[in-house]
This record gives C-alpha cells, structure tokens and sequence, in this order.
C-alpha cells in the first residue's frame, strides 16, 4: 500500500470542504486502501457468516461520507476519525435491523440458506458494545471516542492521540481504562 502524505489528504480535504466536487474524487483513491484495511480489520473481529463484507462496509461508509457535507473537515486524522464512526454506525444499524427481523419485524421471505447465514450472537455483540459505548460516553466522552476510534477505526495510539490532540500516554491509559470498564458491562449481559 503506497503511503500518501498527511498533508496531500488535508489539502483535498480542505478543497473538498470549498466547494471543488472534484478533490473528493481525488481524494477516494488516496484513502481508498486505508479505509478497506480499516473495514477489513473492523470485520475479522466479526463472526464468520457475517453477511456485511469488508466491500459493502466500506461502500456504505462512502455513501455516508459523500452525504456527510456538513463535517467541516480539519485533516486526515479527522477524516479517518469520522470514517470510523461512520463504519461503527453502518455496524450497529445492520444489527439493529438484523435484530428487529429475528423479532418478526418487516417480515421478508427468505430462502432456507439465507437465513442459515444470519448471525444473531454478533448482531447482540455489536448492540451490546455500542450501548455500553453510549453509557461510557454519557460519563467520560473522551474514553468512548478513544475505543471507537482504535476498535471500530482501526486508529493507533498516535493517530488517535492526534484526533482527540491529546498526548499518546494518555490515549493509551484511557484505553486500558476504557477495555477494563467495558470487558466488565459486556459481562454482565
């Protein structure tokens, strides 16, 4: 994967942020391989037969950053902060809706291996996680932004440092923290 410099993202970023349509479609491919590492490694922590793959993640939080013209963008750390809260998004919805159609919401007829394919157990784990992110963020914003963007986003502790412009010795208590105080709410359900 070829590297593109920080400051490259920033500036088509900021272009984008202008008004010029053209600096995003510049922009998709410099990022392009970023985000499905991202999405990739979002996904293997994922059951096997999840029906969400890595190229539909990753299309979905496109669609979602292109309708995303309000974000005022700041630089390639906020970007891929964003795109990981979209992907943490694109997630919960799917479980969400996986959820209501085990209940008998919405009924669509299916066939017998389609719905062989359906992973409820995951569908709870992503719900159960994104609540216990909610409850954290309700108490300590900064611990919650911290576990989305390392867990859903894929960030390392400098990026992630660079994201909240904290320093990296505390992304990395606050992440410890953050795992310890969740590992014991996911416990309990």
């Amino acid at each position: 994967m070829k590297e593109h410099p920080p400051q490259e993202i920033t500036q088509l970023l900021l272009a984008w942020n202008a008004g010029d349509a053209q600096a995003f479609d510049r922009l998709v491919p410099l990022v392009h391989d970023a985000l499905r590492q991202l999405a990739h490694q979002r996904m293997a922590r994922e059951r096997p037969g999840h029906l969400l793959q890595t190229t539909a993640l990753i299309n979905e939080a496109y669609l979602r950053l292109v309708d995303s013209s309000r974000v005022r963008w700041q630089n390639r750390a906020h970007f891929f902060a964003v795109s990981a809260q979209l992907m943490r998004r694109v997630l919960v919805d799917v479980a969400r809706a996986r959820k209501k159609l085990k209940r008998g919401g919405d009924f669509i007829e299916v066939s017998w291996d389609e719905a062989l394919a359906v992973s409820v157990e995951s569908s709870a784990d992503v719900l159960a996680l994104d609540e216990a992110l909610q409850t954290m963020a309700a108490f300590d914003e900064r611990k919650s932004r911290i576990v989305e963007l390392r867990f859903f986003g894929g960030l390392s502790v400098e990026e992630t440092a660079e994201v909240l412009n904290v320093s990296p010795t505390t992304v990395m208590r606050d992440w410890g923290l953050a795992k310890a105080w969740l590992l014991r709410e996911l416990d309990k359900t």
